[in-house]
C-alpha cells in the first residue's frame, strides 16, 4: 500500500479548508440532539484529523481511514450529512479521487 503524504500543507490552501470542514462537522455534531452510541469515535477521529492538517503532514490512507471510521459512526444521520460532504471534499482534494455518486455522472 502506498503511503502518501502531502509536503508543504502548512500554508496549503487544502489544509484550511479540511481544518475548516471539520470544525463545522464538529459544531453540527455537538448541537445534534440525538445520542449517537459511536459520537466518541467520530469526535477522535475529527481531533485526528484536526491534528494532521495542522502538522501538515497528512497521509491520504489515514485521511481516507478517519473519514469512513466518522462515517461509520454517525451512521445515517441526514442533519449530518452537508457537514460530512464538506469533509470528504475537503479530504478528496488531496489525491485524485474519482468522483462518483448520486448526481455525479
Amino acid at each position: 500500500m502506498e503511503v502518501r503524504r502531502v509536503a508543504g500543507t502548512e500554508d496549503d490552501p487544502r489544509a484550511a479548508e479540511l481544518r475548516r470542514a471539520v470544525a463545522r462537522l464538529r459544531r453540527d455534531l455537538a448541537a445534534h440532539p440525538a445520542e449517537l452510541p459511536d459520537r466518541a469515535i467520530a469526535d477522535d477521529e475529527l481531533a485526528a484529523l484536526d491534528a494532521m492538517a495542522r502538522t501538515g503532514a497528512p497521509e491520504l490512507h489515514r485521511l481516507r481511514r478517519s473519514l469512513l471510521l466518522i462515517a461509520g459512526a454517525l451512521g445515517s444521520v441526514s442533519a449530518l450529512g452537508p457537514a460530512l460532504t464538506g469533509v470528504r471534499a475537503a479530504i478528496d482534494q488531496f489525491g485524485n479521487v474519482p468522483q462518483t455518486g448520486i448526481g455525479r455522472d
